[in-house]
């Protein structure tokens, strides 16, 4: 005979199961956003003063509040900003007499442009009312000017694509004797076409 006094029981018995199957449920669905940043190598401290870089060394590009971009005080487009980036690094003004004389340069070597890769420098200056969007568009164009030129400069010496060499020796998957072989030629690559970046705000 049933008891009508006695306690209807709940069998939670499955409970720990199902809990379980949710917990791996939301790690497996769940998708965690990882911060991207820009690779950048600071400088080394220098205690003496740098020496003062003549203008014509120097491809000025501003990024103004409105998002408008200007190179050397004229308006340009983004699509047009590696273009002209390379033409800059790529000019090799110096002339044959002058140490710095660019060999392997193929820009047209006017003398009131850069003298040679090692000597332009990049500076960009934006403003704090900038898009971090816009900022991140510019940043990959100055980059990819200074990869199209070390990718021509690989291909000519070694045949192979300075970014995929790059990407091979950053990987954890090459062997190290392959890393050892690819080191100096990626360090050689960089020599001929450093990344002199400068970039600052303005109020």
């Amino acid at each position: 005979m049933t008891n009508r006094d006695e306690v209807p029981k709940v069998n939670a018995g499955s409970m720990a199961d199902i809990a379980f199957l949710l917990l791996i449920f939301f790690l497996v669905t769940t998708s965690i956003e990882t911060d991207a940043g820009l690779a950048r190598m600071l400088p080394a401290i220098n205690p003496k003063p740098p020496l003062p870089i003549p203008e014509k060394n120097i491809l000025p590009i501003l990024i103004n509040g409105e998002g408008a971009l200007l190179v050397d005080d004229e308006q340009v487009d983004l699509a047009d900003l590696r273009k002209l980036t390379i033409a800059f690094l790529d000019n090799g003004g110096a002339s044959q007499e002058d140490p710095r004389y660019c060999d392997y340069c193929r820009g047209e070597r006017d003398s009131k442009s850069s003298d040679s890769p090692a000597e332009a420098v990049v500076s960009l200056l934006s403003n704090r009312e900038t898009s971090y969007g816009t900022y991140i568009s510019v940043q990959n164009e100055l980059v990819g000017a200074y990869n199209d030129l070390r990718n021509r400069e690989a291909q000519r010496l070694y045949k192979r694509l300075y970014t995929d060499m790059e990407k091979a020796y950053l990987s954890p998957e090459t062997p190290v004797s392959v890393k050892e072989d690819l080191k100096p030629k990626i360090k050689h690559i960089q020599d001929l076409f450093p990344l002199n970046l400068s970039e600052a705000e303005r109020n």
